[in-house]
């Protein structure tokens, strides 16, 4: 009798022992959620890889981009941006090399004296207007000038910059773009409308960029945005 009752005991608890947890874990667990990062256009991932913030804002990286996409100049390598929100005193002419992602050169660089005083606020394309234009120039040959080693650049917006070469708005070194001229000054001196450079750098700059890169030039200026037909026409990587 003791081991039939025992055997039957046996038998129940073989029954009525539960699933393990373990299966019971398995078949209730949920698919781990998949979290991706927004995906960074290609512009942003070149401003982001070439540590840019400190030196160049990422909307005016983003029209130069934008232009240089649509223009697709000869030399694919340098691109010049020159950034007249900035006041002269501070660098605003960064040279870059997109090819192994540096700054070559960052500069002081003047502009034209009917611009304004310290900061550019005004630009126009007219002659004698001692003014700078704003948008996007493709780099020509140099050549030696009453302000010395010289380089042509070539405006690409009709009614903006195209009269560059007939106001012979020219990169060329000039004193007044000395830091000494600065100190004294309170600011750079200011040119026709020329973006020169400070003596020292001019020609190293010059080398660099010249025959056939693209330079920019920018100002938070929605005159300039409403009617360049090249940011029009160019689709922004934002």
């Amino acid at each position: 009798m003791y081991k039939l009752f025992f055997g039957l005991t046996l038998i129940s608890i073989f029954i009525f022992v539960p699933a393990s947890n373990s299966n019971n874990n398995t078949s209730s667990q949920k698919p781990a959620r998949k979290i991706t990062a927004p995906t960074m256009s290609e512009t942003e991932l070149l401003y982001e890889e070439m540590n840019l913030k400190e030196f160049i804002g990422q909307e005016m990286f983003e029209q130069a981009m934008a232009g240089y996409k649509a223009i697709n100049p000869k030399n694919k390598t340098i691109i010049t941006l020159i950034d007249f929100t900035k006041p002269s005193t501070q660098e605003r002419l960064f040279v870059l090399d997109l090819e192994n992602k540096t700054i070559l050169f960052a500069s002081h660089v003047a502009h034209g004296r009917g611009s304004g005083e310290n900061y550019a606020t005004s630009f126009s394309n007219r002659k004698n207007s001692h003014k700078s234009s704003l948008g996007f120039y493709l780099t020509e040959n140099t050549y030696n000038g009453k302000n010395g080693y010289s380089l042509i650049i070539n405006g690409l917006e009709k009614g903006i910059n195209d009269n560059a070469k007939a106001r012979s708005v020219v990169i060329h070194a000039a004193d007044y773009c000395e830091p000494s001229y600065m100190e004294s000054n309170g600011r750079l001196g200011r040119s026709w409308g020329c973006p020169a450079l400070p003596p020292d750098i001019n020609d190293a700059v010059i080398d660099v960029i010249k025959d056939g890169s693209l330079l920019f030039i920018y100002a938070d200026n929605k005159e300039y945005l409403a009617f360049s037909p090249i940011i029009s026409n160019a689709k922004l990587y934002t």
